[in-house]
C-alpha cells in the first residue's frame, strides 16, 4: 500500500515538501490532481448541503406550522450563516443557485421534508417555491 492510502496527512506533507523543493519528478501527480478535484467537490457539496437544509426546514415551517420548533429556526439561521461564509471564501459557488444542481437539491430537500413530516410528496410544490433571496435572508414563510 502507498503512503497516500495509509496516511493521507503524511502524504500531503510529503507532497508539499517535494513541490517546495522543486522535486517535481517525485511528486505523486495523479493523486494530487484527484485531491484538487475532490476539494472542489467538497466545497460544492457543503454549499449545496446548506441550501438543502434551509429549504427542508422552510418547507416544514410552511407546511407544518402547528409543529414549528426553535430547533428548525436554529438550523435555518446556522445554515444561512454557513452560506455567507462559503460564498465569501468561494464566490464561484453562486453558479449552483440555479440549474440542474439546484433543482436536484430541491428534490432532495423535499424528500427530506416528506420523510420527516409524514406528509405526501404531492403536498409540497414540484419546483422550489423560495427565491434565492428568501433562502439567504431572514425571511420565513407565514
Amino acid at each position: 500500500m502507498s503512503l497516500y492510502e495509509t496516511d493521507i496527512n503524511e502524504w500531503v506533507e510529503q507532497q508539499v515538501k517535494l513541490i517546495k523543493q522543486k522535486q517535481y519528478e517525485q511528486v505523486d501527480w495523479d493523486n494530487i490532481i484527484e485531491e484538487i478535484e475532490d476539494l472542489s467537490k467538497r466545497e460544492r457539496d457543503k454549499f449545496l448541503s446548506a441550501i438543502r437544509l434551509i429549504i427542508h426546514h422552510l418547507l416544514k415551517w410552511e407546511y407544518q406550522p402547528e409543529k414549528r420548533a426553535n430547533s428548525w429556526l436554529t438550523t435555518i439561521r446556522r445554515e444561512r450563516n454557513n452560506l455567507t461564509f462559503y460564498l465569501e471564501d468561494t464566490p464561484s459557488l453562486k453558479k449552483y443557485w440555479s440549474g440542474k444542481e439546484f433543482e436536484r437539491n430541491y428534490r432532495r430537500a423535499k424528500a427530506d421534508a416528506v420523510n420527516e413530516t409524514g406528509l405526501s410528496e404531492w403536498h409540497f410544490p414540484e419546483k422550489c417555491p423560495y427565491s434565492v433571496e428568501q433562502i439567504k435572508s431572514d425571511w420565513l414563510p407565514n
